[in-house]
């Protein structure tokens, strides 16, 4: 029953914001037992590097993928949406494709702060970027 209602509300937050409904993420997978979410964000032309047709990703829109994976595995954990304290980004290369795979897994999620590590893969499986967010664990 928990994993039904820790889904529903992973899958209600993605309808409630508009920013992240315009991203286009969909769930691939939710690990509760090993706190580990993997989403996929398909490519838009608004995603691009450098104007349309480049076929590339640009950092922005993956840095808002980390953030808001991120933010989800903690969520996951913590039973409800919580907010971004702050999170880096190591871009390894060009992310390309038709999509991004995004893994994110809580290494700590302690009394205030929770923290997860998002690895991104490109289309053909690839890692591209890696992140690191800390967020808290007090709903909000």
């Amino acid at each position: 029953m928990q994993v039904v209602n820790r889904t529903e509300m992973i899958e209600r937050l993605l309808k409630e914001s508009p920013f992240i409904c315009f991203m286009g993420l969909e769930i691939i997978n939710i690990d509760l037992e090993n706190s580990v979410i993997v989403m996929k964000m398909p490519l838009r032309p608004e995603f691009e590097r450098g104007g349309p047709l480049t076929g590339q990703f640009h950092g922005g829109a993956i840095s808002a993928l980390i953030d808001t994976v991120g933010d989800f595995a903690i969520a996951l954990v913590v039973g409800a949406a919580v907010p971004t304290i702050n999170f880096r980004v190591d871009f390894l290369r060009p992310s390309t494709g038709a999509f991004l795979i995004a893994k994110a897994t809580v290494r700590r999620s302690g009394k205030t702060v929770g923290v997860a590590d998002v690895d991104i893969f490109d289309h053909q499986d690839r890692l591209t970027a890696i992140g690191r967010g800390c967020y808290s664990t007090q709903a909000g």
